[in-house]
């Protein structure tokens, strides 16, 4: 089965024939986590038997698979949902009833694209039973619930028929919902509980995707204030239920503050459980120890390599910020141009018909805000210059990959996302061109490229010490102080936050990491044969699936495949229910 999607006015196929022989030799980053895969690799006898070869068809994964996608919505929201002890047992039922469909899939006899699709779903399903089973964010996080909170207050008034309908049904479901949720917290995580009543009554000092106000409210409660000022001037019918709401909202915040010294569970996995969930949902071939040795590896790296841009530039002068929205808006403009037109000029990727053109329909990541506070580390990047995120979040990043993925055809590809993968794509995007010399006459820009890179592999190391509790959100935020150029507090502490779905932090370097692999892999085996926007065009066809499972279809090598198929169960494995571990480090 060929994954097929148009770019640049052709039609790509992702075929399912593969090299005859397999990849020699890797990149000595990837030859070092292979050797140390070795040494971490699990007990035989705690493996799962490898590829089904039971009876179901492929059309039956699709089947199992779209019966998933309409099931997970249970598991997307926070507060206006049933968290009850009752409906997450409902749910773990369901769960295993998924799992057992794909127990009696005739895997073993499929196409090499096909096996892959399987591995796809059932990391997506392993993903849900980590979040039911191991993170529980509805026992463990009150943010869980707080952050669909403030979604609800940032609804546009005066809002109309079915939107109406809805925010009027979810205000009104708060103040049961909140009550619920005291009884759902019964192992509340020390810095979730701090960072909720934090951003109950405070600006989290980013407000990145918030609607702008020239003074950003206080909190959650205070955006209640914003939403009830909006209704009684323009739709004075909703502002009962929103004092109603932002009632219990106040009368929440309370109960966390008088309950705080009882919250006080770590709030990452621990180490085994994170390996579990690193080798099945995320479909990445390393343990947490590997992980942490590249990313050092990479820290180590891109500081030096700062190092040797200032060096280079030292005669230069700094860039400074745009000092209006004005200036900033034409930076804008310019980056746009610049960046497509290298594209094409290049020939580093297609850009396919159905990307739209221009600002306004594409977007781009950091509006320009004035505060009080100076810019954050976001807006202290993109004022000087937008070319880093415009690569990495716009074009050919973040939302020009969102285009190419709902455009495939392909059932399951056209609407999943490994988050390495799609990270990992978005920071190759900005050494890539980088090397590729994208920013050859702009040098103090290049400066830019690796204090994004410092950011990025910092915070993949602050996941995995967060996750395994060897430091506290608190010391992983002063040690990104200490190690990161341009980096501010609040944007520090907003990402200090671990995930109800771990390692969106490692998501960025090793991800990148891989890509680089790929990339390398490539052209090794196709020589002057290879052309880099066939690579890239091939690439977007696939979807945004695990990069190894990429890997595995562009070359042929199907070590990491093999590894996947070796699978423990999380009930097996006695990790399931098995909460956290208290802290025994201090760490670095």
């Amino acid at each position: 089965m060929a994954l097929q999607v148009i770019i640049g006015g052709n039609m790509f196929s992702a075929s399912n024939s593969f090299e005859t022989r397999a990849v020699q030799w890797i990149s000595g980053l990837a030859a070092l986590a292979a050797l140390a895969m070795l040494m971490f690799a699990m007990p035989a006898s705690r493996a799962a038997a490898a590829v089904p070869n039971g009876e179901g068809t492929y059309e039956d994964l699709v089947s199992t698979f779209n019966d998933y996608w309409s099931w997970r919505t249970k598991l997307q929201a926070g507060v206006t949902q049933d968290f009850s002890p009752q409906a997450i047992t409902e749910r773990r039922a369901e769960l295993r009833g998924l799992h057992q469909r794909l127990d009696r899939l005739g895997v073993a006899r499929w196409t090499p694209s096909q096996k892959v699709d399987y591995l796809v779903v059932r990391a997506e399903l392993d993903q849900h039973d980590f979040l039911l089973n191991v993170t529980k964010p509805w026992a463990r996080d009150p943010v869980f619930y707080v952050a669909e909170l403030l979604d609800i207050a940032f609804t546009p008034l005066p809002a109309k028929a079915g939107d109406l309908d809805t925010l009027r049904r979810q205000l009104r479901a708060i103040p049961a919902a909140l009550e619920q949720a005291k009884i759902n917290l019964d192992s509340v995580a020390a810095d979730y509980a701090d960072l909720a009543i934090s951003y109950l009554t405070k600006s989290d000092g980013v407000e990145n995707g918030y609607p702008y106000r020239a003074k950003p409210p206080a909190g959650v409660i205070g955006w209640y204030d914003d939403l009830l000022a909006r209704a009684e001037q323009d739709q004075r019918a909703l502002a009962a239920d929103i004092r109603k709401a932002r009632a219990a909202i106040v009368d929440f915040h309370a109960w966390m503050v008088a309950n705080r010294s009882r919250m006080n569970a770590p709030a990452g996995v621990g180490e085994q459980q994170f390996d579990w969930f690193l080798r099945h949902g995320l479909l990445l071939p390393y343990t947490t120890r590997e992980v942490e040795l590249l990313c050092q590896r990479e820290l180590d790296r891109l500081w030096a390599f700062y190092g040797l841009e200032r060096f280079r530039n030292r005669g230069l002068p700094e860039l400074e910020r745009a000092q209006s929205a004005f200036e900033y808006g034409k930076r804008l403009a310019s980056t746009d141009r610049l960046v497509r037109q290298w594209l094409k000029d290049k020939e580093f990727i297609s850009i396919p018909p159905f990307i739209p053109v221009g600002l306004e329909e594409m977007g781009y990541n950091v509006p320009w805000i004035e505060r009080e506070t100076p810019p954050n580390f976001w807006e202290q990047v993109q004022f000087r210059d937008p070319v880093p995120d415009h690569l990495h979040a716009v074009i050919p990043g973040h939302r020009f990959d969102d285009h190419v993925r709902r455009n495939l055809t392909h059932p399951i590809r056209s609407k999943v996302r490994s988050h390495a993968r799609w990270q990992g794509w978005a920071v190759y995007l900005e050494e890539g061109p980088l090397q590729a010399g994208i920013l050859d006459d702009r040098a103090r820009s290049r400066e830019l490229i690796y204090v994004f890179g410092i950011w990025r592999a910092a915070r993949s190391l602050g996941d995995v010490y967060g996750q395994r509790n060897d430091m506290r959100a608190q010391q992983v935020v002063d040690w990104w102080m200490e190690v990161t150029p341009l980096l501010d507090a609040a944007v520090a502490r907003k990402y200090a936050h671990l995930r109800p779905i771990p390692g969106h932090g490692l998501d960025y370097t090793i991800g990148n990491i891989q890509m680089f692999q790929l990339l390398g892999d490539r052209k090794r085996q196709l020589g002057e044969k290879f052309v880099m926007k066939d690579f890239h065009d091939d690439l977007m066809s696939r979807g945004q699936i695990p990069v190894a499972l990429l890997r595995y279809e562009m070359t042929g090598n199907d070590v990491d495949l093999k590894r996947f198929f070796e699978r423990t169960e999380l009930q097996a494995a006695g990790l399931a229910g098995a909460g956290t571990a208290e802290s025994t480090s201090a760490g670095r």
